[in-house]
Parts: C-alpha cells; structure tokens; sequence
C-alpha cells in the first residue's frame, strides 16, 4: 500500500490572490443603501447608486480601504440627517461584512427629493 504524503506548504508570494473589484464594492455599497433606506420607510420610493475609491493594503489581511460616495434619493418631508447617518452606517457595516474591506469614509449625496404633493397626476393646488 502507497503512502500519501500532504502537500508542502506554498509560500505566501507563490499563491495566488484574491481581489475585489472596485464596481462590485460599489454594488454592494449601494445595495446596502437602498436596503437602509427601506428598512427607514418601506413605502417610500428611494434609489441609490454609488461611486467608489479602493485603496489596497498588501501587507493587511483585509482587501484594502473602500471611501465611498453614495447618491440617494429621499421622500420629502423627512429627517435627511438621520436618513444619511442610517445609510452611512449601514454601508459601512455590509462593506465591511461581504468585501472584508475597511470603511473611513462614507460621504451621502442627496440627489433627489420625492414629495408625495408634487407626485400627484392632478397637479392641483399645493397647499
């Protein structure tokens, strides 16, 4: 009967690497956004997208930095500051999560304002 030996071990800079594009941060950073923004009021019509800047670490176990910067857009009349510090803090939670990547930075652009008055099709007096 044949003995099987294990593998030798691989060198760190012999084995391959595992990345994380940019765009799928951005996805997932906007994803995480509109479910914040959701969780807030489910009625709500919201939409968010996002733009992100990776700065990668090779000597961290982590897969670099993520600063990002999401648009959204809001119902109005509400709390936009606390609407903005939910989506921050949601975003840097699932990033940190689902890319294992750290988040300083978080900046929430107010893109649009929804108001339900002015959604109408009757377009009558607003009061």
């Amino acid at each position: 009967m044949a003995t099987v030996s294990p593998p030798a071990a691989v060198p760190a800079g012999e084995r391959g690497a595992t990345s994380i594009a940019d765009r799928v941060v951005a996805k997932i950073a906007a994803q995480a956004a509109r479910e914040a923004l959701r969780r807030e009021s489910p009625r709500a019509r919201t939409d968010a997208h996002a733009t992100v800047t990776v700065h990668r670490r090779e000597e961290r176990q982590s897969f670099g930095e993520a600063r990002v910067r999401i648009a959204v857009e809001l119902g109005y009349p509400s709390d936009i500051g606390a609407q903005s510090r939910v989506v921050r803090r949601h975003v840097t939670e699932r990033v940190q999560e689902l890319a294992n990547m750290a988040v300083p930075e978080v900046a929430v652009e107010v893109e649009r304002l929804h108001s339900p008055q002015l959604d109408r099709t009757d377009r009558g007096r607003v009061r």
